[in-house]
């Protein structure tokens, strides 16, 4: 897996959503290797260093994690 930071507005999809009001914000993708397909994403961010911080957020959980079912 790997993670990706972009801005809105660059690229095929930040292209797509530039209309939205959220152009040159920083957001994140954590992509599978295996059949390179986005699997989780994050909000805008104003400042990338915040955006790298939800990123170190992520990487911190495991399986001690706690997972809630409000289904």
């Amino acid at each position: 897996m790997r993670f990706e930071i972009y801005r809105e507005g660059g690229g095929l999809l930040g292209n797509a959503l530039a209309g939205l009001g959220t152009k040159g914000q920083y957001r994140w993708r954590l992509w599978s290797d295996g059949n390179n397909k986005i699997i989780a994403s994050g909000e805008d961010y104003v400042n990338k260093a915040d955006c790298q911080h939800a990123i170190n957020l992520v990487k911190g959980t495991n399986a001690l994690t706690p997972v809630v079912d409000n289904s």
